[in-house]
């Protein structure tokens, strides 16, 4: 009565950057759309600024799920994603199951990180400052492209899907085996979007579920791995920011009285060399896409950010980026401050010195 497939996006932030053209090559891969295929006519500027590199692997076999289908992307700002594909075909129990198993599974989650592994050997060249320790993240997506009743049915509208089957959606959405209360189900569906009356997307933060055609899910599936891809980055923004700043604070507190704003100069220079350089990727990855207010994949990209926690972790850097831009300003002042002092200082002592010498002569 259903059929369709469970996506499973598996992300790793390796470096600073990668050379899309340059691993391109290597991999004899090809690029992904620069474009993604939007339902209606969009704008020429509605385009990624460098689309990721795209490799279709072979069937991979993960314990206990079968053979999924496999696909490999280099993102130019540092980001692996290995996706993989689980086919399903039978009724909404077997569904809940299958997302219960997988969302989330050490095997999916073994499985490629062998995979990342294996092809960043083989174009570690093209990698820009490399991450001795990378940051991952993992999103699921339930993508049904048949729902009926019974399989000589016709497939269901969103809001009839909705009415029948949000208790299943809901539970998919949070990978949960059992299903959830009245008001969680509620609050989970409140907001969903759908272009036309034979499509549904609803997202939450672990998973989304997405009800087209493969043709009309594919721009979906790509926003979500976009918008995955923003929060695996902000992540480790974050964690960067947190680490520099509370060194900082540490050697302000350790430094001497006298001598402590010469030494914390070098600091302050660190601090705001690394406050630029995230500045820069922030927005390298703020531009990687760009979209029109009023698309219905703009409205469905805000929505996703919001729910997965893009958002959230963005408003930490920026939070974050501010503090370190008062720090080094703070710094800057001090040692001013103090370097005008000793200037005052040395005058005052070059004149005791003139007098004295002055008194002298005349003794």
């Amino acid at each position: 009565m259903i059929r369709g497939s469970l996506w499973a996006f598996l992300l790793y932030d390796v470096a600073e950057e990668i050379r899309l053209d340059d691993a391109r090559a290597r991999l004899g891969a090809g690029s992904g759309q620069a474009r993604p295929e939007f339902r209606g006519a969009a704008p020429e500027y509605v385009r990624f600024a460098h689309a990721p590199v795209t490799q279709t692997l072979g069937p991979v076999e993960v314990a206990g799920l079968g053979t999924c289908g496999c696909v490999f992307k280099l993102h130019e700002y540092g980001v692996v994603s290995v996706a993989l594909e689980i086919p399903y075909e039978g009724d909404w129990r077997g569904l809940v199951e299958l997302c219960g198993r997988a969302i989330p599974s050490p095997e999916i989650e073994r499985r490629t990180l062998e995979i990342a592994q294996s092809k960043l050997t083989a174009i570690q060249p093209c990698l820009v400052n490399s991450y001795p320790n990378w940051t991952s993240e993992d999103y699921y997506v339930v993508h049904l492209s048949h729902a009926a009743e019974s399989p000589h049915d016709a497939s269901l509208e969103a809001r009839e899907l909705l009415d029948r089957h949000g208790a299943e959606i809901a539970q998919i959405v949070r990978g949960e085996a059992i299903p959830l209360s009245v008001s969680e189900r509620g609050e989970i569906l409140k907001e969903w979007l759908s272009y036309y009356p034979n499509d549904l997307l609803v997202v939450a933060w672990m998973a989304a579920f997405v009800y087209d055609s493969p043709e009309g899910a594919a721009p979906a599936l790509q926003l979500l791995e976009y918008a995955n891809t923003q929060l695996i980055e902000f992540r480790y923004y974050d964690d960067r920011l947190t680490n520099v700043l509370a060194d900082v604070r540490r050697r302000l507190e350790k430094r001497r009285r006298i001598w402590g704003s010469w030494t914390m100069v070098r600091e302050a220079e660190r601090l705001n060399r690394i406050r630029l350089d995230v500045i820069e990727l922030t927005e390298r990855v703020d531009n990687s896409i760009k979209f029109l207010s009023d698309m219905y994949y703009a409205r469905a990209y805000r929505l996703a950010a919001r729910k997965i926690g893009v958002i959230d972790y963005r408003d930490l850097v920026d939070a974050k980026l501010a503090t370190a831009a008062d720090l080094y300003r703070s710094i800057v002042d001090e040692f001013h401050q103090a370097r005008a002092f000793l200037l005052e200082a040395t005058v005052v002592a070059i004149l005791i010195i003139e007098l004295v010498f002055l008194f002298r002569g005349k003794g």
